[in-house]
């Protein structure tokens, strides 16, 4: 994969839409295209959080761990970016994700991800909205469990 089709591939992102293409090659050439088979995880919970995934290609299910076991808690597909929550709170990282089928992302190290949010306010924008849709949904789902 060449460095002006990874840039392509960014610019199809919607948080990645309204940056200069030249940082774009920047972020592509300081980010790593990794791939994962069904059932391969890109982290577990409680890992340290040192890099964010933008999913270009297949899907994440995020899991927490339970008294029970495992809850799937969401399923993220293409233009998803997982793994954020960690590098934001500096914690370590509060779900598993596991590629559902074969999955292409782009690992963006926590030092650069942290550096793309200081000089993008529109992409910390982004990612801040995409947090709270989350979060509106993960409310949204407590309360359906409680009313039953």
């Amino acid at each position: 994969m060449t460095l002006e089709t990874e840039v392509q591939s960014l610019r199809q992102v919607p948080m990645f839409r309204e940056v200069d293409p030249a940082r774009l090659k920047l972020l592509a050439f300081t980010s790593e295209r990794v791939h994962f088979a069904a059932g391969q995880r890109f982290f577990d919970q409680g890992d340290a959080a040192d890099a964010a995934y933008l999913l270009l290609e297949g899907e994440a299910a995020v899991t927490l761990d339970g008294p029970q076991g495992a809850i799937q808690v969401a399923v993220l597909g293409d233009n998803a970016l997982v793994g954020e929550m960690g590098i934001l709170a500096d914690q370590p990282r509060s779900a598993t994700v596991t590629a559902v089928g074969p999955t292409t992302a782009l690992r963006i190290d926590r030092r650069v991800f942290l550096e793309l949010l200081s000089q993008f306010p529109q992409i910390a924008i982004a990612v801040m909205r995409e947090l709270a849709h989350r979060l509106e949904l993960t409310n949204q789902q407590l309360a359906q469990t409680r009313a039953r």
